[in-house]
């Protein structure tokens, strides 16, 4: 097969769903080689990253690097002009990953990636411009895409019933895994903790944004301590994202300046570090897709609590503490709960390893490539019968928007 397959979000500052492209091409290449990949830097017109690598990252016998754009305008006269199969060399395959839609694919079979319709749940939660061109991206593959990969049964399900005119028997679920593969490395203690002694610190990873939910945290953070917590500080390892500016000033106006350590976007090695060396991993996310960091934390061995809600029970299974993210008192008492208690959380922490090694790359990239091969025998929707895809000469959003996972 000839396969092109979107790359455009595995840049350096990539997140949820760079990470789950990264991981997957870098899984196919090593499991099927015999395979023509071309990768596409740049892809659609709603995400753009110009400093993506100027050469392929990913070695291969026949392994190709698409056309990379630097500005906005260029990536939207290539990917939106009419006969764009030919201008890609005809591929069998069109993977979209950024949820942008090529929605004028003729020929190729167009796959693409749902992560969530997080969008449509709470305009809270993201911008008004990234909510309309997420909501634009996901609309035009339940019109366009000839199959759709769901990284949860949640995700599959919400799809469906948010666009029940799409055919259940194409869109199939294939798990993201961590993009960790050697479960044996120790990392590297960030500056920022140089005097923060291993596993004395609650963790909690994650863009910094509304849907995250570490406003609830730091307030469960608050409780716990004023309840007579150990005096473990909180540190929040992740980017900043949008709708927060004012959230140092939260903590601040909470009292915790002191006690809440935020690292802003940390490297995988000390990532790693975080995980291995935390006394436990917080993840209240409102919503989530997948939950990559509670499958992460799980496979360096920290002892979980997750949200009970969307994909998360789906990933924690019955190896982390679940709890509402919308109860504060809740957070806190199991906070309390675990503090006082080790033997527990190392029960929480064997069982956080064995549920992670459920996961595994290799089974993902192989339920891909067969998808692939049913999508190659199967006719293309446009020739059953479906609804016509909406006109390819939409031009999209005129700016590029980082879509955090």
């Amino acid at each position: 097969m000839h396969i092109g397959f979107d790359i455009s979000q595995t840049g350096s500052g990539k997140a949820g769903c760079g990470f789950f492209t990264h991981a997957m091409i870098t899984a196919m290449l090593a499991s099927a080689p015999q395979h023509r990949y071309a990768l596409y830097p740049s892809f659609g017109d709603f995400f753009l990253d110009p400093q993506m690598p100027a050469g392929n990252p990913y070695p291969g016998t026949d392994v190709h690097y698409g056309q990379r754009h630097v500005t906005m305008d260029d990536a939207r006269g290539f990917w939106t002009q009419g006969d764009l199969e030919t201008a890609l060399g005809n591929p069998d395959i069109v993977h979209s990953n950024n949820f942008w839609t090529p929605a004028q694919i003729a020929r190729s079979r167009l796959i693409y990636t749902l992560y969530d319709v997080g969008f449509i749940v709470d305009p809270k939660w993201t911008t008004e411009a990234n909510r309309i061109g997420c909501f634009e991206g996901v609309f035009r593959s339940a019109v366009a895409a000839d199959w759709v990969i769901a990284i949860s049964h949640y995700s599959r399900a919400h799809y469906l019933k948010t666009f029940p005119h799409f055919p259940a028997d194409r869109i199939h679920v294939v798990h993201p895994c961590s993009r960790f593969t050697d479960a044996g490395q120790q990392g590297t203690a960030p500056k920022m903790l140089d005097s923060v002694a291993p596993h004395s610190f609650w963790l909690s990873v994650g863009t910094i944004e509304p849907r995250k939910n570490q406003r609830m945290l730091v307030i469960a953070y608050k409780r716990y301590l004023d309840g007579g917590g150990r005096p473990m500080p909180l540190v929040l390892a992740g980017g900043k994202g949008w709708l927060m500016d004012d959230f140092r000033d939260y903590v601040s106006e909470l009292g915790l300046s002191d006690k809440v350590i935020l690292t802003g976007y940390v490297s995988d090695d000390e990532l790693i570090w975080l995980y291995r060396n935390c006394y436990a991993s917080l993840y209240p996310s409102l919503f989530e897709g997948f939950g990559l960091p509670v499958l992460e934390a799980m496979q360096f061995g920290a002892a979980t609590l997750c949200s009970n809600t969307t994909s998360l029970p789906e990933v924690a299974g019955d190896a982390a503490l679940q709890l509402s993210p919308e109860a504060p008192e809740a957070w806190a008492q199991a906070m309390l709960e675990l503090a006082a208690d080790n033997t527990k959380r190392k029960e929480l922490s064997a069982a956080g390893q064995r549920r992670a090694a459920e996961f595994d790359w290799k089974r993902s990239a192989a339920a891909l490539l067969d998808i692939y091969e049913q999508a190659m025998q199967s006719p293309k929707r446009s020739d059953m019968a479906q609804p016509s895809a909406p006109s390819a000469k939409h031009g999209g959003l005129r700016n590029p928007i980082h879509v955090q996972e």
